[in-house]
């Protein structure tokens, strides 16, 4: 940094060469790298895409984890072939307007997951859901229903891929694919 500008002087003033005075305006270089650090995370924070599909995808299967575990199951793994095969389903279900386990042109789950690429499985499960605003609601919708419950705490599962997409109106639709022992 540059000298401090001299404020204006009557030519009969002495010229301060000492600088002693300033020692109390001084701000210790751990207080700027603090500050610097925080810049940049809160610049970093700023410029993320508000809703990018990593942030709730991970939160999301956190959320499943969470609830296998306090149930004594193991986790299930993201895998980017099911990802693939919920996130379609999910903008297929947006599309259309209509929340289903049957794709707009008759395709099952089956033939989603398999035209994904996880090959090899051996088990698939689906979760659909429609108009919940976020994870937490979504999850305790299909926590208190029997049959999306059954499919999250199946402890034979090992893969996970999840998908989300906004209706016309603005209303989400949201896809969880369980699968095992497929390639991902």
């Amino acid at each position: 940094m540059g000298d401090l500008p001299t404020p204006p002087r009557s030519s009969t003033e002495p010229r301060r060469t000492d600088r002693s005075h300033m020692a109390d305006r001084r701000v210790p270089s751990r207080s700027l790298s603090m500050c610097a650090l925080a810049l940049l995370f809160a610049v970093v924070a700023a410029c993320a895409p508000v809703g990018s599909p990593g942030d709730w995808q991970s939160e999301m299967i956190a959320s499943v984890n969470a609830q296998r575990s306090a149930a004594g199951l193991g986790p299930v793994e993201r895998c980017g072939a099911l990802e693939r095969a919920a996130q379609a389903h999910s903008e297929d279900q947006a599309a259309a307007s209509t929340m289903t386990h049957t794709g707009s042109d008759g395709s099952s789950l089956r033939t989603r997951v398999d035209r994904s690429g996880y090959a090899g499985w051996r088990g698939l499960a689906e979760n659909v859901a429609a108009g919940q605003s976020d994870i937490t609601t979504v999850m305790g919708s299909w926590m208190n229903s029997p049959g999306h419950r059954a499919n999250l705490l199946n402890g034979s599962y090992t893969h996970i891929g999840v998908g989300r997409a906004p209706g016309g109106t603005g209303a989400l639709y949201w896809t969880q694919v369980f699968g095992l022992t497929g390639s991902c």
